[in-house]
């Protein structure tokens, strides 16, 4: 569970900006205050690391620029249909870093990367592979939905869709390196 915890709030700190700007957005109602301080929290994040002289990594900066990136073009444009269709630019940015192989390394812990290093690339193209999915989904669903239902169902399988691809693999990663660790002491002891 304490490993459960600790990728989970690597996650939740490398798109904190995203939910923030989301939180605001729904509380204040004003897309301009919620970019700008979004924008701000987002950079403010990467100050504190930088302060702390810890460092930053891929998927943190990524965050940043995709915060300041989208932030900024949120700014000058206020059309509906350029901000349904943002969210596939995103999957697609987050879909080409998730290609890196060994991106997943920093959320898991050390057992788990020596014993299951194999499963670790592999989801990792998973995960890449369900944000280009994603990508055309939403484009599909902009192109075709009124506002508030794309809103509705991007919003529900954006979340349903992570949780359950992130408990498939916890699952399964956890019963293989047990399982693997429990092989190679057997191996390990004499006959």
């Amino acid at each position: 569970m304490k490993s459960l915890l600790s990728a989970a709030s690597f996650l939740i700190a490398d798109f904190a900006a995203t939910l923030v700007f989301a939180a605001l957005l729904a509380i204040t109602h004003s897309v301009t205050l919620a970019i700008v301080l979004g924008m701000a929290f987002g950079v403010g994040q990467i100050a504190w690391q930088f302060l702390r002289k810890r460092p930053v990594d891929t998927m943190q900066w990524m965050g940043l620029f995709m915060v300041l990136g989208f932030g900024t073009l949120g700014l000058f444009t206020h059309d509906a249909r350029f901000l349904m269709i943002k969210p596939s630019l995103v999957y697609v940015i987050v879909g080409v870093v998730m290609l890196k192989p060994g991106w997943m390394t920093r959320y898991l812990p050390e057992i788990v990367q020596q014993h299951s290093a194999d499963l670790v690339k592999l989801f990792g193209y998973v995960w890449a592979g369900l944000m280009f999915f994603s990508a055309v989904l939403n484009i599909v669903l902009a192109l075709q939905l009124p506002t508030l239902t794309w809103a509705a169902v991007m919003s529900t399988y954006s979340l349903a869709s992570k949780v359950v691809l992130f408990l498939i693999q916890y699952t399964l990663m956890r019963v293989v390196t047990r399982r693997r660790v429990r092989t190679g002491m057997a191996m390990a002891q004499p006959a």
